[in-house]
Formats: C-alpha cells, sequence, structure tokens
C-alpha cells in the first residue's frame, strides 16, 4: 500500500492540519537545539515536518543532515525544501536524488533568493523559475511536490501574477502550497479568492510566525516583503517596553490570525518556529482549546 502523502490527510483530517518548519542548524549545539524542539512538539502529533533549503553549497549538506537527524527521531512525514538560486540543473538533480537515498517523498519546490540580497539571476546551466523545477522533481521520481504563494505579493511581481504563476505551477504537477508568513487573515482569503478564480484547486496552507520579541515587527516587514497591519503593529509597539507583556500580546495576536485563517477555508497551517517549541505550542494549545 503505497505512504500516505500530505494530500491524503487534507483529504481524511478532520480539521486543519498542523506542520512546522525547521531550519538546518549550522553547529553542534544548534542541531541539540532542534532535536529538542522536536521532542517538545512530538506530543502536538504535528502532520508533518519542513526543513529549509540552504543558499551556499555548506548550508545545502546541513540540510541534509538535519533531515537525516530529523528521520532518527520521528516517523512524522518529512518535506525537504529546493532551491534553483544559484545551482546548475545538475546540482538539482544530485539534490533530489538526496533527498530519495533519505527516503523522503515531498520536496517543497522554490525559486529561492541569491544570498546578500542580490538581485536574482538564473544559473547560466540551471533551472529558471521553481515552475521548472516542479517539472523536473515529478519527472524523476514518485514525489508529491508543494510551492510557496505570496498572500502579500512576490516583490518582484503583482498579486495577479502571482494567481497566474501558481496556477502555472499547479498545471506543473504540484499538488499544494505554502504561503510565506503574513499578519492578515484578509491577504490569505484573498489570495485563496484570485487562485480560484483562475481554476486553482490545489490547497494552500498558511504560513504563520509566533511574534514574541520586539525586533521582530521589522525583521518580519524585510523577509515577507510587506509590513504588518497598521492596527496589528500598533498593539505590539504599545507593549514593547514590556518583554513578558509583549510576548503576551504577540502570542494572542497570532492565535487570533489563526482562528481567522481557518474560518476562511485554510486546510493547514505551518508554524515557522525558528528552531524553537514554546510560542508554536502556545497557540496551538490556545486554538485546541477552542475546540473543546
Amino acid at each position: 500500500m503505497p505512504a500516505e502523502t500530505i494530500i491524503d490527510l487534507f483529504a481524511s483530517s478532520s480539521g486543519p492540519t498542523f506542520s512546522v518548519e525547521f531550519f538546518p542548524p549550522s553547529d553542534d549545539a544548534g542541531v541539540q537545539q532542534l532535536l529538542g524542539a522536536l521532542e517538545q512538539l512530538q506530543p502536538l502529533k504535528p502532520d508533518w515536518v519542513s526543513v529549509t533549503y540552504g543558499a551556499t553549497g555548506a548550508s545545502r549538506y546541513k540540510t541534509f543532515s538535519a533531515v537525516g537527524a530529523l528521520r532518527g527521531q520521528t516517523a512524522t512525514s518529512l518535506i525537504g525544501h529546493l532551491t534553483v538560486a544559484g545551482q546548475s540543473a545538475a546540482e538539482v538533480v544530485r539534490a533530489i536524488q538526496a533527498y530519495q537515498r533519505l527516503g523522503v517523498t515531498h520536496i517543497l519546490a522554490l525559486r529561492g533568493d541569491p544570498p546578500g540580497g542580490e538581485r536574482y539571476r538564473p544559473h547560466r546551466e540551471g533551472l529558471a523559475t521553481a515552475t521548472d523545477l516542479v517539472r523536473l522533481i515529478r519527472s524523476l521520481g514518485d514525489f508529491t511536490v508543494g510551492v510557496a504563494a505570496f498572500p502579500d505579493g512576490h516583490p518582484e511581481g503583482t498579486l495577479e501574477l502571482d494567481a497566474e504563476i501558481l496556477l502555472a505551477k499547479q498545471a506543473a504537477g504540484a499538488e499544494f502550497a505554502i504561503s510565506q508568513l503574513f499578519f492578515d487573515a484578509d491577504a490569505y482569503a484573498r489570495l485563496v479568492e484570485r487562485f480560484r478564480a483562475l481554476g486553482g484547486t490545489m490547497p494552500i496552507v498558511a504560513g504563520i510566525m509566533p511574534v514574541t520579541v520586539p525586533s521582530q515587527i521589522e525583521r518580519f516587514a524585510s523577509l515577507s516583503g510587506s509590513g504588518m497591519p497598521a492596527a496589528f503593529e500598533a498593539q505590539l509597539r504599545a507593549v514593547a517596553d514590556d518583554k513578558v507583556r509583549f510576548r503576551e500580546v504577540g502570542i494572542e495576536l497570532v492565535t487570533q490570525l489563526c482562528r481567522d485563517v481557518i474560518a476562511a477555508g485554510a486546510p493547514g497551517l505551518q508554524f515557522f518556529t525558528l528552531n524553537r517549541s514554546t510560542a508554536t505550542r502556545d497557540i496551538l494549545d490556545r486554538l485546541r482549546s477552542d475546540a473543546r
């Protein structure tokens, strides 16, 4: 019997799925922090775990090491991220084969960005887009392929173009999408609406970033390409001088964001954990209390 895929999980789940994203640690201490976070989250029964892909050769190796370490600690399904930025097509093929050897059958296909904030240019011997990567992955094995979606818009395009590109990714073989982080539930709902209006059918998981420290306000704006909604940000800035209160307000705001996107029909929530567990656990505890 074929192994259950994420698509099967969406079909069989009685509610939204829950997953977590980790990044590959840079040293042994980071590996222990990662495994500790996984151990703390295991009782919550995540539906899958994803691992980001490094921007350089050394960090890419760490991705596969992290995946191997996680596979040794959990039977939960794993998604390996893969980007085309800065790599030849041959290097991308080797990365796909590495995932195959590790037993990873789900890949999140991303264009990626060059390190250092440089303007993206395709590798002269590489693939140009995430859509090209979806086709390549599907041609090399029995993979379930996911892609990125952008509630606040990709910085290099428009909201309408983003929806068209997402539809092209689906046509190339993508079966699900995970959104970039956002803080406006309406932006997520509008993304889904635009995609559905074009005939898109694949599920779009909401990417959720817990807010726990004041420095995240500016940092998240640079990561996602857009700032927080004014009312959301104002509530955080009002308590920025009190670390304990800031964390409490941040957790409640993000919990409400989760409630809103679930009400809008999100099939799942993926938490960007920064290799930590406490904030994700706190938010999930509140969401599950709502359901009791």
